[in-house]
């Protein structure tokens, strides 16, 4: 499992690329995909923070919250593309981040990112978690509908 930083260092064409989708509406959006209890998937969509050194997301209070705290394994999608079918998609495990510099850094990359002065409500309440990488998958095309899309994929083993 590799930081984003790691991978960014490892792969830099892949991981701007896929900043770029994650980031496409301003802000990052993605779909994050959690195991169920019952070994199910588990679907909601989230902000990524995309931070010098980690790839963050603070979590509601929640079932995808609870997910990540019993079963670590997660899978993160950017959201569809207006134009194109590109698409990033990574999958790794997530740790819960205690350190309350980071937590700090991040929340303030969250709110310079939507140009908000203060927390929306309830975000002190929201866990800060890092996503760790072990598999990237990058898909590029020429538009919807391109016949030979392009796709990259990335491994930490």
């Amino acid at each position: 499992m590799l930081t984003w930083s790691a991978f960014a260092a490892t792969e830099p064409g892949m991981a701007e690329a896929g900043r770029a989708l994650l980031y496409q509406y301003g802000v990052g959006l993605a779909f994050l995909g959690t195991v169920r209890p019952d070994g199910g998937p588990r679907m909601h969509p989230m902000c990524p923070v995309l931070h010098a050194d980690g790839m963050y997301g603070f979590i509601v209070p929640g079932p995808k919250r609870s997910d990540l705290h019993r079963d670590p394994r997660y899978a993160l999608h950017s959201f569809p593309a207006e134009n194109d079918e590109n698409a990033f998609y990574v999958t790794g495990t997530a740790r819960p981040v205690a350190d309350g510099d980071a937590r700090d850094a991040a929340a303030a990359l969250f709110l310079a990112e939507r140009s908000w002065e203060r927390p929306p409500p309830e975000f002190e309440h929201q866990e800060l978690f890092e996503f760790l990488l072990d598999r990237a998958l990058l898909t590029t095309t020429t538009g919807h509908g391109d016949p030979h899309p392009n796709h990259r994929v990335w491994s930490a083993t």
